[in-house]
């Protein structure tokens, strides 16, 4: 398999997914655990060894998110007008929360991160989730 910034953004929100539903004590050793778990998957489950820029590009993004948690979701708060972050899906709520870090601290262009973010939307959820994903980092990249 041939992996690309694509499936590095795919491991993320996985990750990302994992860590929303069960937030790890130790951020460096649950990353490393999933990147042992997907080693010993099957190729055709999507697993193999992943190393180098595109592990990092996966983990940059990760740790971002982890780490500046309360900032994000305070920048995301008041972006979702007459709604809340608990009603989001957890794989929105990730989505979006790597979309803001993506927006404020990597040098990736705006249009890209929303559209990227719109398709791991439609691509891990629904269709219908892609309308308030687009939303709130459109939002977000006009405020920068």
């Amino acid at each position: 398999m041939i992996a690309s910034r694509r499936q590095a953004r795919e491991w993320a929100i996985q990750m990302l997914t994992a860590a929303d539903i069960n937030p790890p004590d130790d951020k460096v050793q649950f990353c490393e655990d999933y990147w042992a778990t997907l080693a010993t998957l099957d190729e055709s489950e999507g697993g193999f060894k992943v190393k180098g820029k595109l592990k990092d590009f996966a983990q940059e993004r990760v740790m971002g998110v982890l780490n500046n948690l309360t900032e994000i979701d305070a920048i995301i708060e008041p972006l979702l007008e007459n709604w809340d972050m608990y009603r989001l899906g957890t794989v929105e709520r990730s989505v979006i929360r790597m979309g803001i870090w993506e927006l404020k601290y990597s040098d990736v262009p705006a249009p890209v991160v929303i559209n990227e973010a719109v398709d791991l939307t439609n691509w891990f959820s629904t269709p219908k989730s892609r309308t308030i994903v687009n939303g709130v980092l459109d939002t977000f990249s006009k405020s920068l």
